[in-house]
């Protein structure tokens, strides 16, 4: 293995907290020379703090709006966008307009907390700092954002939706390609992708040894692609448990 790309949120989280174990794992499988990078739905001001503070070589976030990867020699924050700036910033409006009639059609729901620190699209809480809505309205959601002509995807916690053609793997490749001499077509076998939800099925499709931590069994009815293997933990607890796998076959 190469490299190992993982979900964030009830990935490496547990009920909402990063703990320690999968925080050690992270550390353990880049001291073993491994490229690790999250790709998450999270806001680019979480994915700042991430790519300059945690053990990493660099965060996909927003859905794949973006890479940003921090050069410790340097001491400098590259940062990478899939649509140039006024293009956001036109698109961050109408996204706006449409996050607002959602509000007013899916009573209980709410603009996520980590809104203010986004830059490229819109994530709808229908979980996280809500009383928890069904998966089914979740779904509703994103239809009436893909109805506006956006792209929606659910995660654990939020419907993220933004336009454009970005998605998770597609800058996951031209990160590993640009940074890492990577090239994700002839070597996804050398690549483990970890996720829990179903906006992560286009990288379950994609890499053959893709891992689903265990609280994804629920969304297993509603996923066009599933993991090829599970683990018997669930979030950080099931990611520690992978990073020890690897390990433990890395080493022999």
């Amino acid at each position: 293995m190469k490299a190992v790309l993982t979900d964030i949120d009830d990935t490496l989280t547990l009920h909402g907290r990063l703990p320690a174990i999968a925080y050690q794992a992270l550390e353990d499988l880049r001291a073993a020379g491994l490229v690790v990078i999250p790709i998450t739905g999270r806001p680019a001001g979480w994915c700042d703090h991430i790519a300059r503070m945690w053990p990493v070589d660099g965060i996909v976030g927003e859905n794949g709006a973006f890479y940003f990867r921090y050069d410790d020699k340097a001491r400098k924050m590259l940062r990478v966008y899939g649509q140039p700036a006024e293009e956001r910033r036109a698109n961050s409006e109408k996204l706006g307009k449409i996050g607002a009639r959602i509000l007013a059609d899916f009573p209980g729901t709410a603009i996520a907390s980590d809104q203010a620190y986004r830059e490229i699209d819109i994530a709808i809480d229908f979980c996280e700092d809500v009383p928890a809505l069904p998966l089914a309205t979740a779904e509703r959601i994103r239809q009436a954002f893909e109805g506006e002509g956006a792209v929606a995807k659910v995660s654990s916690i939020h419907v993220n939706a933004w336009f454009g053609r970005h998605d998770k793997l597609t800058m996951s490749k031209r990160l590993l390609q640009e940074r890492f001499g990577i090239d994700t077509e002839s070597e996804r076998r050398h690549i483990v992708y970890a996720g829990d939800s179903p906006n992560d099925a286009p990288m379950f499709a994609f890499f053959p040894n893709s891992v689903g931590v265990a609280n994804i069994k629920p969304y297993k009815e509603i996923m066009a692609h599933l993991p090829r293997y599970v683990t018997e933990a669930e979030g950080g607890e099931g990611f520690a448990e992978l990073a020890k796998a690897l390990l433990e076959a890395r080493h022999g």
